[in-house]
């Protein structure tokens, strides 16, 4: 039973951290800092792995990835050797916050929400995320809703072209004309669409982090003191200030605001070649070493001596070749649990090139998640604490790199992300601790009347 006319927007900034957002710059951000003496606010957990998918499908029906089973952009459709299928939106099979409020008959309107790509029918309307191919197909629910975009936006721009590469003045320009284009699409549908749910998620920070960390962090190993690009990232944040300004002023007192983001972000140290370790550990063999660094999938490993492999990422997946399993499985089911803990053992003890333990951390996905469906990894790797990445090519002859293998990027994901929460404008401002990510779904069903699914995993934000 619907029994309350109030509204919730949300505004998702991928990849914010609470270092960056709370309390280096936040004297520079004048909007966000009055904002903040308004709310309760804080350091909001994410998931693991802490990234865009599955994270905010995670955010927005309150399951975790296992129960999703997502397990990162890209999961395993079968046992065999054939790699990984892209996820999209109709692997998720939760209901999300806006489809339990369409089935209600409350209007919804999201733009930009990672894993809504394709766009699935809502009461209201959907513009797709960076996953989307381009703006040449299908983008909108509903699909005529696409000329309105384009018109809008004079062009909509759903990411950033080639972030992890050396062309940083297009990169940036780049940034800046997409979060320019999505705010201008976000406030020209708060003034004309009906809607009680309004969802906007802006992929400019996580994009920028990537590109410019090293510009602005004396602690990177890559600092390049005095450079043109040292306030990159402090002007756009500055630059989301106004605009999240320009935004919120819009909206009246029985408006619940939340700004979230669904992971942090901070400095990468470098990577780690998982199959190189795993080639130096004895536990992969290849028909043949390449006498260049090759992508895993283009190698020919010998499976019949082989017990497992690694997939690269900002963190490690690592899979077993179990007998009766995999095709070609050489690891007795009854002796798979020994394996497992003595790569675990393994990767917990890794060294740096100067002897220090680095402090990774690696998960059995039956031991974080309530279920597991799909495929999981048989081994989740955070690297050092989340400053390494995980490199899957082969050929670099050592585990090190200083350089990710799919272009240049300075940061990785971390663990902790933010939320804001203002409900009504009079409030004291609150630092709370302990939300996690799947606390918000519940929170704006609570918050609009709707009563919470038993099935969802977090608590009603106070």
């Amino acid at each position: 039973m619907v029994i309350n006319k109030k509204k919730v927007f949300v505004l998702g900034l991928d990849s914010v951290p609470p270092e960056l957002f709370f309390d280096r710059w936040l004297d520079q951000l004048p909007n966000i800092k009055r904002l903040i003496s308004h709310s309760r606010y804080g350091a909001m957990k994410s998931t693991i792995p802490a990234i865009t998918c599955p994270a905010w499908m995670s955010m927005m029906t309150s399951a975790n990835p296992g129960r999703l089973g997502l397990y990162g952009f890209r999961n395993r459709s079968g046992y065999d050797y054939e790699g990984m299928s892209f996820a999209n939106s109709k692997a998720v099979n939760v209901a999300t916050v806006w489809d339990i409020l369409s089935r209600m008959g409350k209007k919804v309107v999201v733009i930009g929400v990672p894993m809504t790509y394709p766009p699935q029918s809502v009461n209201g309307c959907m513009v797709t995320c960076f996953m989307t191919p381009d703006t040449k197909g299908e983008y909108t629910y509903p699909p005529e809703l696409k000329a309105e975009v384009e018109a809008v936006s004079n062009g909509y721009i759903l990411d950033v072209d080639e972030f992890r590469s050396d062309n940083k003045d297009s990169i940036l320009k780049e940034i800046y004309d997409m979060t320019e284009k999505r705010f201008r699409l976000t406030r020209h549908f708060i003034r004309s669409k009906e809607w009680d749910f309004f969802m906007m998620v802006e992929m400019g920070p996580d994009r920028i982090h990537h590109a410019f960390w090293k510009y602005f962090d004396q602690d990177h190993p890559k600092h390049v003191p005095g450079s043109k690009y040292q306030d990159a990232i402090l002007n756009y944040y500055k630059y989301l200030d106004k605009e999240i300004s320009d935004t919120f002023q819009l909206f009246d007192d029985d408006t619940m605001t939340l700004i979230v983001s669904d992971h942090g972000a901070k400095k990468m140290v470098g990577g780690i070649c998982i199959n190189e370790w795993l080639i130096q550990n004895g536990y992969l063999k290849l028909a043949h070493y390449p006498a260049e660094v090759t992508q895993f999938n283009k190698l020919v490993v010998d499976w019949e001596s082989t017990l497992a492999w690694g997939e690269g990422g900002y963190y490690g997946r690592l899979f077993m070749n179990v007998k009766g399993r995999e095709p070609r499985g050489v690891i007795a089911p009854q002796h798979y649990e020994h394996v497992r803990n003595e790569l675990i053992k393994k990767l917990e003890d890794l060294r740096d090139e100067n002897g220090n333990n680095i402090h990774t951390k690696v998960f059995k996905p039956e031991e974080i998640y309530s279920e597991c469906n799909g495929i999981p990894p048989d081994l989740i790797v955070y690297y050092g604490d989340l400053f390494w990445r995980s490199l899957g090519s082969v050929g670099n002859g050592t585990i090190w790199a200083n350089e990710n293998d799919t272009g240049p990027d300075d940061a990785n994901h971390s663990q902790y992300g933010i939320f804001v929460m203002q409900n009504g404008k009079n409030q004291g401002g609150e630092r709370l601790h302990g939300v996690t990510l799947y606390d918000i779904a519940p929170t704006i069903l609570s918050y609009m009347g709707v009563r919470v699914p038993e099935s969802m995993e977090g608590n009603i934000i106070p």
